[in-house]
């Protein structure tokens, strides 16, 4: 998994390119650590590259929620696929987790 991100005031775009499993989240929680540490409040997945997700990477979106809850940020995911999509209905976190079918609306979204 590869991750990038793009900073907007106190939202940043982390664009997640490969799947999100149990040997990624610890590279994920420090990216997100250090985009908190700069201040960031909001944070928009970009996840159209990403085909697969498994349940600790599950429950890496739901530690990202919790820890922008606490300092009234959001989460947003952009771009799912349908691979992604249906893993997060089949899970019910479909209704927890915001998702948008671009950057764009999700940031709109959080403005």
């Amino acid at each position: 998994m590869k991750i990038s991100h793009e900073d907007y005031d106190q939202l940043t775009v982390l664009t997640i390119q490969g799947d999100m499993t149990a040997d990624q989240v610890d590279l994920f929680r420090r990216v997100v650590d250090e985009r908190m540490n700069a201040n960031i409040r909001d944070f928009v997945l970009d996840v159209q590259s990403m085909e697969f997700i498994d349940s600790k990477g599950l429950e890496t979106l739901l530690w990202l929620q919790e820890e922008t809850g606490d300092k009234l940020g959001q989460v947003r995911l952009a771009g799912t696929t349908d691979n992604v999509s249906t893993i997060l209905e089949l899970t019910r976190l479909a209704a927890r987790l915001d998702s948008h079918a671009t950057v764009e609306l999700a940031i709109k979204s959080l403005r």
